[in-house]
């Protein structure tokens, strides 16, 4: 395993909880940043203490949360270096036409809005201080569209064009926002979804397997290093082969 020396550094991950974020934490911990965890889940506070990083309380769809939850973390840790926005939602599977509209607003409010929210409130301390890392957590869905889940596929899609615009409006300075587009991979999040939605989603994978989220942690901890030092607004590929361009 590589080594990456984030000491001083302090790193928020939304969604640390559990699956992708809670792998991060703990990658990003061992490399001694300063880790805590933005998360609704009754988890976060019992997978913080893990590895010694802070809970949060935060709803990343509402600004007011995300701006509570930045001034704790700024009182209690200090500034902040590393965001790595990892919260997100499935939803149910439907075909457009029988989709539920609650559930496509909650969907577009977490994965897409939440992404806009925690960027923002974020990158006004990093550029003060001219340094900063981000990595937003995409989906392979948000390249190629996945069938009965237009409301994740189309979120993912605008975290990756978002991402583009944020990248090139702060490569003026020390800042890299980058995202990564994983395929699934066996977290609670497929609590949301239908077996025959993620048989699909399988299927798909040329590796014929999910991806783990230990491999999904090794490439955003590089992207949250300081060895990132040129790529930004860029979409890292990690599908397992199931991405053609």
């Amino acid at each position: 395993m590589n080594t990456y020396d984030l000491t001083g550094k302090t790193a928020v991950i939304t969604g640390g909880a559990q699956g992708i974020g809670f792998a991060v934490a703990q990658r990003l911990a061992s490399s001694g940043a300063k880790v805590i965890s933005w998360d609704r889940s009754d988890d976060n506070i019992s997978s913080m203490a893990q590895i010694d990083g802070r809970a949060v309380a935060c709803d990343i769809a509402e600004m007011a949360s995300v701006e509570a939850a930045l001034k704790e973390t700024e009182l209690s840790t200090g500034p902040v270096d590393i965001l790595v926005n990892s919260a997100g939602i499935a939803g149910p599977n439907a075909p457009v036409t029988s989709y539920d509209d609650a559930a496509w607003h909650r969907i577009i409010d977490v994965n897409l809005t939440g992404t806009y929210n925690t960027n923002k409130a974020l990158l006004v301390g990093m550029r003060q201080r001219g340094y900063g890392r981000i990595v937003n957590i995409a989906s392979i869905a948000g390249k190629e569209g996945n069938p009965n889940a237009s409301a994740y596929s189309a979120s993912k899609a605008g975290v990756i064009g978002f991402t583009k615009s944020a990248g090139k409006e702060n490569a003026d300075m020390d800042i890299a926002v980058n995202c990564v587009t994983p395929a699934a991979a066996r977290t609670p999040i497929f609590d949301q979804m239908s077996q025959e939605h993620i048989d699909y989603m399988l299927s798909k994978i040329p590796r014929e397997r999910f991806l783990e989220v230990e491999e999904a942690a090794n490439m955003i901890t590089w992207l949250a290093s300081a060895e990132n030092s040129f790529t930004t607004g860029a979409v890292f590929d990690l599908s397992g082969g199931r991405a053609t361009y």
